[in-house]
C-alpha cells in the first residue's frame, strides 16, 4: 500500500536559474545537481493536494490544503540507471499533522503557516493564487493563464522540471532518505501573466536572497493528478 494518495492541482512553478554554488550545501549523500541544457533550476512551485489519504485514510481537517515550496533537481545513480529526482529546501503547509509526519518520517522540511488559496476562471482566462504567512507579511505567488491544458512537449524545460519522480533527503552525512512519487504526464496551461510576492532571505534565507531580483526562465501552471508517494528507504 502507498504511503499517501491525494491528488497534486494547479501546480503553479517559477523556474530561477541558479548558482550550483549555492545549491551544493543542500545536496544529500550520493547525489547530484540535474541540469537541463548546462543550466541549474531552482523553483518556487505552489499548489493544492486534495482528497488526501495516509495508508488509506482520510484524516478529518487533512483531506484539502494548501502546499508552496522551494525545491531543486537532482539525480542518484542505481545500477545501471539514473533516478532523476527533488530536494526540496523548504515546505509550507497549513496542517501541523502534516508537517509533523512528515519531518518525522521522511526527513522533509516542513513548516506550519496559515496559507490560503484563490482559483477563478472569468473573461477565458483562469486565475490560480497561493498565499502564505511569514511572521506578520503575507507572501503570494499568482498565475493568469488560458483555461485548456495541452500536452507538454517532449524534450522541454517543462518536461525537465515536471519529470522528476523521486525525492531524495538529507538525513546524515553518509545517509540520504529516499522515496518514489508516481504520477501520470501532466498537461499544462500556457500562462500570460505572473506575480510573486515574496522576500527569499527572509523565507529561504540570505543564499535564496538573490531571487529577489532575479526573474525566473519560465513559469508553468501545471494541471496535475492523483499521486502517490511511496515508502521510504535510506541509502547509505
Amino acid at each position: 500500500m502507498s504511503f499517501l494518495t491525494a491528488e497534486w492541482r494547479r501546480l503553479a512553478l517559477a523556474n530561477y536559474e541558479v548558482d550550483p554554488a549555492v545549491l551544493q550545501p543542500y545536496l544529500p549523500y550520493k547525489t547530484e545537481l540535474d541540469t537541463f541544457n548546462g543550466i541549474c533550476y531552482a523553483s518556487l512551485v505552489g499548489f493544492l493536494f486534495k482528497n488526501t489519504r495516509v495508508l488509506g485514510l482520510k484524516i478529518p481537517g487533512h483531506i484539502h490544503f494548501e502546499e508552496v515550496n522551494l525545491r531543486f533537481y537532482v539525480r542518484y545513480r542505481s545500477g545501471d540507471q539514473w533516478k532523476r529526482g527533488v530536494v526540496f529546501v523548504k515546505e509550507i503547509v497549513p496542517k501541523h499533522a502534516i508537517s509533523f509526519v512528515a519531518n518525522t518520517l521522511y526527513n522533509e522540511k516542513y513548516e506550519t503557516r496559515k496559507m490560503e488559496h484563490t482559483w477563478k476562471q472569468e473573461q477565458g482566462e483562469l486565475f490560480t493564487q497561493y498565499r502564505w504567512k511569514n511572521g506578520s507579511d503575507w507572501f503570494s505567488f499568482s498565475v493568469t493563464s488560458e483555461t485548456e491544458a495541452q500536452p507538454i512537449p517532449e524534450n522541454s524545460v517543462t518536461e525537465f522540471i515536471t519529470e522528476h519522480y523521486w525525492g531524495y533527503n538529507r538525513t546524515g552525512a553518509r545517509k540520504t532518505t529516499e522515496y518514489e512519487v508516481t504520477h501520470p504526464k501532466w498537461n499544462a496551461y500556457n500562462v500570460k501573466n505572473y506575480n510573486i510576492e515574496a522576500d527569499f532571505a527572509k523565507e529561504y534565507g540570505e543564499a535564496f536572497g538573490f531571487l529577489n531580483h532575479t526573474a525566473p526562465r519560465s513559469v508553468l501552471l501545471a494541471e496535475g493528478s492523483p499521486i502517490t508517494v511511496e515508502g521510504k528507504r535510506m541509502i547509505r
